[in-house]
């Protein structure tokens, strides 16, 4: 009998605990439920639609697939821009990380002041969005073009192929709004470290492993979660960016002559595909790094 009453007691304090998670979580699903998956549907069924908005009402007239073609076989200027964004995310992930790995090495060890670098770098995370990020690119302050006006950097640029040529040029050029977007990654990457046990560091040095060693085969793996962690972020961050190209290409063409909320619905799917693509394949990449180096 004791035996029972026990297991009914564990039993319904797990029914309790299953209900408290579901209730925190339920905020959320309806939220998402609301204000994303429902819009998301209905931009689905204006992307196989002409739209067409009166002053009374939206009229849709079914087109199947055909903004979608024009869109991938028709439209050179959004593709170029896709293809833009691809390379340019994919240059931008790695230097980030990098970025972010190194300060927060550096935020780590014990010196004065250090509250305040952790604010400095994490400072422009908070003033760079929105109407301040728009202001200050329109002004020059988010990039160096003039780093790609260099003599040396122009024949540097020449020697390489055609497709390395804009990666790298935009690299150049745009290293300061990469390395704006590094404030939260540099934060993640700092407490991951802060978990590691420094017996562990002290175990490895008292072996002899050198520094170089050490952060081979101790500091890297250790932070093979938050890097996936981080890159997923840094996608989704460059992604909705509002100075993105393919999503300023996007907003023009949604009350263009040429083009319809139908239309732009079409672009933004697309665009969404891609994204989705570039997140699978920094995860399962990412995810088979740290499988190794876990082992």
């Amino acid at each position: 009998m004791m035996s029972r009453s026990l297991f009914r007691r564990e039993v319904s304090l797990r029914s309790r605990e299953a209900l408290h998670g579901y209730g925190f979580i339920l905020i959320w699903v309806v939220g998402f439920a609301l204000f994303t998956f429902l819009p998301l549907v209905e931009t689905f069924r204006y992307s196989v639609n002409q739209v067409t908005v009166t002053a009374t009402s939206i009229n849709l007239d079914f087109v199947e697939w055909a903004n979608y073609t024009r869109a991938l076989f028709t439209d050179p200027n959004f593709v170029e821009l896709l293809v833009g964004y691809t390379i340019e995310t994919l240059v931008s992930v790695p230097i980030v990380l990098i970025f972010a790995m190194l300060i927060a090495m550096f935020l780590n060890l014990k010196f004065r002041f250090k509250g305040l670098f952790r604010t400095i770098f994490f400072l422009p995370i908070v003033i760079t969005s929105g109407p301040v990020i728009k202001e200050l690119t329109a002004q020059g302050a988010a990039s160096a073009p003039g780093i790609a006006n260099i003599p040396a950097v122009i024949e540097f640029l020449e020697q390489l192929p055609r497709a390395l040529r804009s990666p790298v040029e935009y690299l150049l050029t745009s290293f300061i709004l990469i390395l704006w977007f590094s404030g939260v990654q540099i934060l993640i990457y700092l407490a991951s470290l802060q978990k590691v046990d420094r017996s562990v560091y002290e175990a490895a040095a008292i072996d002899g492993a050198s520094g170089w060693e050490i952060f081979w085969k101790v500091t890297l793996p250790s932070l093979s979660t938050a890097t996936v962690v981080n890159a997923i972020y840094t996608i989704i961050t460059l992604s909705h960016f509002s100075e993105n190209k393919v999503i300023q290409y996007i907003y023009a063409r949604t009350y263009d002559v040429h083009g319809g909320i139908g239309y732009a619905s079409a672009l933004a799917f697309i665009y969404f595909g891609v994204m989705v693509v570039l997140l699978g394949l920094v995860y399962f990449f990412l995810m088979n790094w740290a499988r190794r180096g876990s082992r």
